[in-house]
């Protein structure tokens, strides 16, 4: 099933989910332009209190946008769609090892999992583009580049990991703007984590990102750093608990919401 850039940027978020519903598995930046995209980790409901704790302490990589309940597969993020079918490709980690990547959770699907629905970089990528500013990735037709670095969370009862981030190169002139305008979306990551040299958050090469494609920084281009939904995902492969569910890194969930309503004014 082929969906040009025009078309995915056009579909309505149900019309999105409809497709990762019927198999469609791709990333979804430029996806429902004007809506909302997140981040999933899903997690037994007694590994619930330590998935909260970690991203009330750790509110830039993990803003909570939503939750489901014990058991629940739709929400007023979701409205009618089903969180089970709904997102392009999901990973599946037992004790911390990546055991599959399925389009469809319905094999491991269970009444006790909770499901934290967080806020996704992708939300701001409209806005940057509106000024004016490019999106390496979106203009490459690659996932965006995702690294760990050496920053570590503040750990959260059997939570510990370290900080991911996402990379956008960015026109040296342009990042004061990029800065500014993405600091108005703090429910979504907010303004950058770090601004120029890769090594200082221990990333020594941006053509292997840990997770993501790696994309071509042009010359005269910086990369620019944001805090990263996996950063969930990455704490539980060094956690190991005995079960967690993702979204694949860059296969987002399309809610209802609307990137304004993250606005701040």
């Amino acid at each position: 099933m082929v969906v040009t850039q025009i078309d995915r940027a056009s579909l309505s978020p149900a019309a999105a989910r409809a497709r990762f519903r019927d198999g469609l598995a791709t990333p979804t930046a430029g996806w429902s332009s004007g809506f909302t995209q997140a981040n999933l980790i899903i997690v037994p409901r007694e590994q619930a209190f330590d998935v909260l704790l970690f991203a009330q302490r750790n509110p830039k990589p993990c803003p909570i946008l939503g939750v489901l309940e014990a058991g629940e597969t739709t929400g007023p993020l979701l409205v009618g769609g089903d969180i089970r079918t709904d997102v392009g490709r999901y990973t599946v980690y037992q004790n911390g090892v990546l055991v599959d990547e399925p389009t469809d959770l319905s094999a491991w699907w269970r009444d006790d999992l909770v499901t934290f629905i967080v806020g996704c970089s992708f939300t701001f990528e409209a806005a940057l583009q509106e000024a004016g500013i490019p999106i390496a990735h979106i203009e490459q037709g690659r996932n965006v580049p995702m690294y760990r670095t050496n920053r570590r969370c503040a750990s959260a009862g059997s939570l510990a990991g370290p900080l991911v981030v996402s990379m956008r190169p960015i026109p040296a002139d342009r990042v004061a703007d990029a800065a500014r305008i993405t600091a108005r979306y703090p429910a979504v990551h907010g303004a950058p984590v770090h601004i120029g040299d890769p090594a200082t958050l221990g990333i020594h090469d941006l053509a292997s990102p840990d997770f993501g494609d790696p994309v071509r920084v042009a010359d005269g281009f910086v990369p620019v750093f944001w805090a990263c939904g996996v950063t969930p995902q990455a704490a539980v492969m060094e956690s190991r608990p005995p079960l967690a569910i993702g979204h694949a890194p860059g296969h987002m969930l399309i809610t209802d919401a609307r990137d304004c309503d993250y606005l701040v004014p």
